[in-house]
């Protein structure tokens, strides 16, 4: 029987922000870029969240929402920093760890468990450990399986410790709502919740011709994590490659200022890829197809590496306006960005998508 914990950091850059500047706990904090450069909400505090505010959100939508919220620009060094000293401190209570992003990690503490070291023992320990070397509180999941030990560690946030027993896992899943399970997102869902499926309970209840209607080849691995039989191994490493996103646009437009907008947009995208690493990259690309259907690419290398929003679209404008001209119009734009940098401590790029 596998022991397996995921470990999540509560509100990361945040807290990290708080811990390390006392004036800024128990206020509603965000980290993200400036409001007036279109930035995004990266982290919010759980004292800004009672807000409605969330990752991912643009900024002056935050900030309209709480006008007494304070805004700090992302330090990712520093918090790639703290990663690396909390992975230190992961590798040391298993021997097998995969390392999402900077701040979450799936842990086997199967060959560490004996009658007096239980899972539920190793996992207390661990956030103790946190808390007393990093001033930081963490949640974990505690359960057989790497999608169980998630779902369970989500729980309760924040500061929370969450087993499930053995044997308990059908239990544990049936009453939550289908989108806890990895890999039915907002569309799927939509599409489920028509059949009357809104529970994990209703979900496993179908039929087979059902699940196969609905799931096609996956339907067998969905129907495992929705069992609670996840068989998933551990991964200790993930290769880096690229982050991109793309768009083809329903008109053809040669419109300047929607194009800068277009690639604004695409490079939050792209940013909050990176953002679930903090690795970044030194390459930024932009890829055009013209209503001809010609496509190419064009790339700038930076000094140093790029992760914010801010950052990618500032480099990917710099190569869209010399290719906007009198007469060109744009069917697709795409911006990505590549040349990652970062040691092996830190976790790698999880979302690989080609150019």
């Amino acid at each position: 029987m596998r022991h397996i914990l995921h470990a999540d950091f509560d509100a990361f850059y945040t807290s990290v922000e708080q811990r390390d500047n006392p004036a800024l706990r128990g206020k509603p904090v965000v980290v993200g870029g400036s409001p007036e450069g279109r930035g995004v909400v990266a982290s919010a505090s759980y004292e800004a969240r009672r807000y409605g505010i969330r990752s991912a959100m643009p900024m002056y939508t935050a900030l309209q929402r709480c006008p007494k919220a304070i805004r700090v620009p992302p330090r990712f060094d520093r918090y790639g920093e703290v990663s690396r000293q909390v992975m230190v401190i992961f590798r040391e209570i298993a021997e097998l760890v995969e390392p999402l992003s900077l701040d979450e990690a799936y842990m086997d503490v199967t060959d560490v468990v004996t009658a007096s070291n239980t899972p539920e023992d190793i996992a207390a320990h661990l956030r103790a450990r946190v808390v007393r070397e990093l001033g930081l509180t963490i949640s974990v999941g505690v359960a057989t399986s790497k999608s169980v030990a998630k779902i369970a560690s989500d729980m309760n946030k924040p500061d929370a410790l969450t087993v499930v027993p053995p044997g308990e896992e059908r239990e544990f899943l049936a009453p939550l709502d289908i989108q806890k399970l990895p890999g039915i997102g907002p569309k799927t869902a939509e599409r489920l919740r028509g059949d009357g499926v809104n529970t994990v309970a209703e979900l496993i209840a179908q039929s087979d011709t059902w699940w196969a209607k609905r799931f096609g080849g996956t339907a067998h691995h969905m129907r495992r994590l929705a069992l609670g039989e996840d068989r998933s191994p551990i991964i200790e490493h993930r290769e880096r490659k690229s982050a991109s996103a793309e768009t083809t646009l329903s008109t053809d437009t040669g419109d300047p200022d929607m194009l800068r907008e277009l690639v604004d947009r695409l490079s939050q995208r792209v940013a909050r890829q990176l953002d679930s690493t903090g690795i970044g990259g030194h390459t930024v690309k932009l890829k055009l197809r013209l209503s001809d259907f010609t496509t190419f690419t064009r790339q700038v290398t930076l000094p140093a590496p790029v992760i914010s929003p801010d950052e990618i679209a500032v480099a990917a404008r710099s190569l869209l306006t010399p290719e906007i001209q009198p007469g060109r119009h744009f069917r697709l734009v795409g911006v990505g960005v590549s040349g990652f940098e970062g040691s092996d401590d830190l976790p790698h790029q999880p979302r690989l998508t080609g150019f």
